[in-house]
């Protein structure tokens, strides 16, 4: 693996794939940091990265966030920015790169990368996506943002940012019912703390094991490299 924050450019490869992790800078509930979407697709990336001998980029940041705007701290740059972002990094390494891979992180990406990548794909590109998308162990429910399997992330990745969470009360219902305002950037409403879901019960041993997970199943689907008609790399 080449990372291109560590290493210069004479160790980058002829024609090689590159991994791009794509994050965001949201509020994760008053026990984890804003940058749990990033920690997580570059840790994904990392370990395919690896696994695959590619290029591994440095992880944007930033991302299309609004449904937090209602939390200081967000940092959003919207879908038209982000798409921007996406379709010129493309351009960029498609100059010296055979294919391009974008891991996301973040649930509010996906609309954006996706039509992103199938335009970028349609300029004759090698690109594809792929969201970060744990499989939840069974007597777990699954939760949408900053609950069991984030913490459960961030006590592996990162342990000494997670402040305790036994304590915080989180939206628990389902999460279809909360879209409407969420799609209005009205997520506050819905949670006041900004959790969707139950932290209790994480731990640093399910967050290793969901991460080699997701790290397993991006490497299946690279050496795969079937990209399917939403420009997502499809499994086997």
């Amino acid at each position: 693996m080449v990372r291109l924050d560590e290493q210069p450019w004479p160790d980058v490869p002829e024609r090689p794939l590159v991994i791009v992790p794509l994050g965001s800078t949201e509020q994760h509930g008053p026990h984890l940091p804003f940058t749990v979407d990033a920690l997580v697709a570059a840790a994904v990336a990392v370990g395919a990265a690896d696994a695959t001998d590619a290029v591994l980029a440095p992880a944007m940041p930033y991302g299309s966030s609004g449904e937090h705007q209602g939390f200081p701290g967000t940092l959003s740059i919207g879908g038209e920015a982000l798409a921007a972002v996406v379709v010129e990094l493309v351009r960029s390494a498609g100059t010296w790169a055979r294919s391009i891979l974008f891991v996301s992180g973040h649930g509010g990406n996906a609309v954006t990368v996706r039509d992103a990548v199938i335009r970028m794909r349609g300029e004759g590109h090698d690109v594809a996506w792929l969201p970060c998308r744990p499989s939840v162990p069974p007597g777990v429910v699954p939760d949408a943002h900053a609950g069991r399997i984030e913490t459960s992330l961030l006590l592996h990745l990162a342990p000494a940012a997670v402040r305790p969470h036994d304590d915080v009360d989180g939206h628990r219902g389902a999460l279809a019912d909360a879209m409407p305002e969420l799609r209005d950037g009205r997520l506050r409403q819905v949670s006041p703390s900004g959790v969707l879901g139950d932290p209790r019960g994480a731990s640093a041993q399910e967050g290793s094991a969901l991460l080699a997970g997701m790290i397993a199943d991006a490497t299946a689907r690279i050496r795969l490299w079937r990209v399917d008609g939403d420009g997502l790399l499809e499994a086997l």
